[in-house]
């Protein structure tokens, strides 16, 4: 069985700062693309950074320059570095994981969801 924990969000003021790190674990043989998603009130869920097993990252326009995606593959672990933060990155941040249980199973995994919220 395969778990997403996500650790790291809480209340900040404007122009802070937040890390979010998220742990796999459970039977793993490989782990492809991991990332960051978010959901805010009202609103459906948006990619915010993601990171391919090579390295390459994705973002969304409003957080560029303003988030670092990076991983740790010794310890299945990925990072969002989130500086500048502003209200509208107010939102329940998921954790998600392309990773395969064996060599011919691969699917897609999903974290409980941390809170982030940024107050003006």
């Amino acid at each position: 069985q395969v778990q997403l924990v996500e650790s790291g969000g809480g209340l900040v003021q404007a122009g802070g700062s937040l890390r979010l790190s998220c742990s796999a674990s459970g039977f793993i043989f490989s782990i492809h693309t991991v990332g960051w998603y978010r959901q805010a009130p009202g609103k459906q869920r948006e990619l915010v950074a993601v990171i391919t097993s090579g390295g390459r990252t994705k973002y969304v326009d409003s957080v560029k320059g303003r988030f670092t995606i990076s991983r740790d593959n010794a310890k299945s672990t990925v990072h969002l570095q989130m500086n500048s933060l502003k209200p509208a990155d107010t939102g329940v941040y998921y954790c998600y994981a392309d990773l395969q249980t064996s060599v011919l199973v691969s699917d897609d995994y999903w974290g409980q969801g941390t809170q982030v919220t940024v107050s003006s």
